[in-house]
């Protein structure tokens, strides 16, 4: 079984960062994909970054330059570096990990960004 806990969300100004984590533990194989989706009001969740155990990564186009996922293998903890934040970033973000036969969530973490 693999837990997740996310950290990080809050209240930002438009045009300011955000850093969420999402720490893992349980069980996890080497081969992984970690995920961070987001779901706004009324809107269907939404892929925003993606990065595989090799480091290779992938984002939405609505992020892209503005938004980094990392990771760190050793802690099993995922980042997720949000700059230029707008306010249509507004949303519960949740971190995801598939490993193996496993999918799990994270409870979700809010960022809200005022204009």
């Amino acid at each position: 079984q693999v837990q997740l806990v996310e950290s990080g969300g809050g209240l930002v100004q438009a045009g300011g960062s955000l850093r969420l984590s999402c720490a893992a533990s349980g069980t996890i194989f080497s081969i992984n994909v970690r995920r961070w989706y987001r779901q706004a009001p009324g809107k269907e969740r939404e892929l925003v970054a993606a990065i595989t155990g090799g480091g290779s990564t992938n984002y939405a186009d609505s992020v892209k330059g503005r938004f980094t996922i990392s990771r760190d293998s050793a802690k099993n903890t995922v980042y997720l570096q949000m700059n230029s934040l707008k306010p249509e970033d507004t949303a519960v973000y949740y971190c995801n990990l598939v490993t193996g036969p496993i999918d799990a969530w994270g409870q979700g973490t809010q960022v809200t960004v005022s204009s």
